[in-house]
């Protein structure tokens, strides 16, 4: 029998923990095993429950959420993270995946979506939902800040696959629209991580949406909150 997601929940508003533990309580093969409102207080909880996966706020009151996801995988490497925020700001997102965060949705998320996300970062691979992406198109595409990559070198099914992956569908989906396995999927990706020159999701799609075809659209829904 598989074993459930061990879950802590890391948020300086109980509100907040309150919501995710009435969302979490009946979900199937998860259980909340933790809960604090501060890096310093999450630390002795993580001992004690070993959770697989935290669910954290960025704006921490002790520490930065950056600097938090940092220091959770020097003390676990193994641990999974899923950022819950209202932050939309492109580049905090970059900074979030590069300090080592599997997963990035905002708190406007859906229930379903939310449910989703954990299960996918529970799994071992990354998410970062479509508003995101076209977030991080508007910022980053539009202005330059990244060195142009062509796609040139993509086999016809890897240009296949990052539309894909642009929309936010994880491997599982994508091996299914596309009826592949899931380790065809995989080895597509890590090629693709290859030519790209890239080592996470989020940054081959930044890199694709940079050359995207003009009738190439991500599937979006309208942004909300601030840092």
């Amino acid at each position: 029998m598989k074993q459930s997601i061990r879950l802590v929940l890391l948020d300086h508003h109980e509100l907040v923990r309150e919501g995710l533990r009435t969302i979490l309580h009946d979900a199937p093969g998860m259980v909340v095993v933790g809960e604090a409102g501060t890096y310093t207080d999450v630390l002795p909880l993580i001992r004690q429950q070993r959770p697989n996966l935290v669910v954290l706020d960025l704006q921490l009151p002790d520490v930065s959420g950056l600097e938090a996801c940092r220091q959770l995988l020097v003390k676990r490497p193994k641990l999974r993270l899923l950022v819950l925020t209202s932050c939309t700001e492109p580049a905090t997102v970059l900074r979030t995946i590069q300090s080592g965060a599997h997963g990035y949705v905002l708190k406007n998320v859906r229930p379903d979506e939310l449910i989703r996300a954990i299960r996918t970062v529970a799994e071992g691979q990354n998410y970062l939902n479509s508003e995101m992406t076209e977030q991080i198109f508007k910022r980053f595409c539009t202005k330059g800040d990244l060195d142009k990559q062509s796609v040139k070198d993509l086999t016809p099914q890897e240009l296949r696959i990052l539309p894909l992956l642009a929309q936010g569908l994880t491997n599982k989906e994508i091996a299914q629209q596309l009826q592949l396995s899931d380790k065809t999927v995989n080895n597509y990706l890590a090629n693709i991580y290859d030519k790209f020159g890239v080592k996470r999701r989020a940054e081959a799609v930044v890199r694709f949406l940079k050359e995207q075809p003009p009738s190439f659209t991500p599937e979006v829904s309208s942004p909300s909150g601030s840092c």
